[in-house]
């Protein structure tokens, strides 16, 4: 078996899942902020805080009420979105007409509201979550051992991130989407309910954040501060895509995710950092971000 710079070919390829793993749920939580940003023009601070709402979620059912994984990866998100719908209504919808800087302010006050109670009703220390027992065990591909729920987790996330961008760019439901953040009023001369889709807009971007949570919860200990430790390099891999762009938080996520993984690799020293030389080298050259347009 080959060798890549005498590094052993097992190292190359767990080092590569390990990245593209990451890399999964870059490209699912920035999917999340590319929506609401793209359709609201909120830059959601809070997206890390719905991201572990999610797996506490997944794990207060199973912990008690008895309700496993699969039940989860729908309820979950369900339960998320609603909150978010909550929060779109009843305190986002008042700043769409005033500065950007607003919006990133409150969600960034609720982000610390959510991680403090969390912190204080569970502590900081992670709450194990089983690895359901369809998805145990692993598969012996020759060059290396793909462990089963590793692989589940990098096909399923690209599958949403997909059907997502599908529904988002080549559907009706898709285009009234687009035109409401351009012109809502005459969309609304259509008989289309703006306010209403803007609602459901928000509350399936922050459900995405949530369903990164119950995949991550098998993976990493359930924790209040699983989503700050995350969401800054998320922000990161989203202006490098392009700040909205549907396909650049997909394309760039999934990307810089393997980039990371080879970067512990071959100069772990770097490997913390990488994301961000990156994102300044991108805004330097192309401040919109590399699948953005200049607003």
């Amino acid at each position: 078996m080959f060798e890549f710079l005498g590094i052993p070919p097992q190292a190359l390829f767990g080092q590569l899942l390990l990245g593209l793993i990451n890399g999964s749920f870059y490209a699912l939580l920035s999917l999340g902020l590319a929506v609401i940003f793209g359709m609201l023009n909120v830059v959601n601070m809070a997206h890390g805080a719905f991201y572990m709402i999610g797996a506490f979620v997944a794990w207060l059912l199973l912990a008690h009420a008895g309700i496993g994984y699969w039940w989860a990866l729908v309820l979950a998100p369900l339960a998320v979105g609603a909150l978010g719908l909550v929060l779109e209504r009843t305190m986002l919808r008042r700043l769409y007409k005033v500065d950007h800087l607003y919006g990133l302010l409150l969600t960034f006050g609720l982000a610390l509201i959510f991680e403090g109670a969390f912190r204080h009703q569970f502590g900081v220390s992670g709450q194990p979550y089983p690895t359901p027992e369809l998805l145990r065990g692993g598969s012996n591909l020759g060059f290396m051992v793909l462990p089963v729920y590793r692989g589940w987790v990098v096909v399923f996330s690209a599958m949403v991130c997909l059907g997502t961008w599908f529904a988002i760019e080549r559907t009706r439901l898709g285009a009234y989407l687009r035109a409401a953040t351009e012109n809502p009023v005459l969309v609304q001369a259509f008989g289309i309910n703006v306010p209403v889709m803007v609602s459901l807009t928000y509350g399936f971007g922050v459900a995405l954040a949530g369903l990164a949570g119950v995949l991550a919860a098998p993976i990493y200990q359930v924790n209040p501060l699983m989503g700050s430790n995350l969401i800054i390099v998320v922000f990161a891999v989203v202006v490098i895509g392009g700040m909205g762009s549907i396909l650049g938080a997909i394309v760039t996520g999934l990307s810089l995710g393997l980039l990371e993984g080879l970067t512990k690799l071959l100069y772990p020293e770097a490997a913390n950092i990488v994301v961000f030389v990156i994102m300044a080298v991108v805004l330097v050259i192309k401040p919109a971000g590399l699948f953005g347009r200049e607003r």
